[in-house]
């Protein structure tokens, strides 16, 4: 009889080690996602900041041309880009003139500023970017 007891008692001892290891693999399969969507984000999130520097560049460039080339200084003016990677982007570019004497001649002084935003305010992917820059016709 006793060693029959023996024989039911020693068969569950190995449940317990078998279930300790699936907790801890899942435990770590767990942890292993989570890291892996923290760096999926980490990347999207650096690829957006870059885009959205690039508008902004966009809205400079567009605001110096704008200014030196056509003599146009708005006040403020909104692009909604929507080409290529920059769809979706609005870039609001706002300029201001100043005069100054040149010798005989009287140039102009553009300060211009972009600022480039995509996505919505409060939300993961709301990403915005200011520039700005001084540029002037004087030749």
């Amino acid at each position: 009889m006793s060693a029959g007891r023996q024989g039911r008692a020693g068969r569950g001892f190995a449940l317990v080690p078998a279930l300790f290891l699936m907790v801890v693999l899942g435990l770590l399969a767990i942890i292993g996602i989570k890291v892996g969507v923290g760096q999926q984000h980490t990347v999207t999130m650096s690829l957006l900041e870059a885009r959205t520097l690039a508008a902004a560049r966009a809205g400079i460039e567009w605001g110096a041309y704008q200014a030196t080339k056509n003599g146009s200084c708005a006040g403020s003016t909104t692009l909604n880009l929507s080409e290529a990677a920059l769809a979706g982007y609005a870039v609001v570019v706002t300029c201001t003139s100043t005069a100054f004497a040149n010798g005989s001649v009287t140039s102009h002084s553009y300060a211009i500023a972009a600022t480039a935003t995509v996505g919505t305010y409060g939300q993961p992917g709301y990403v915005r970017r200011i520039m700005s820059g001084t540029f002037t016709d004087a030749g």
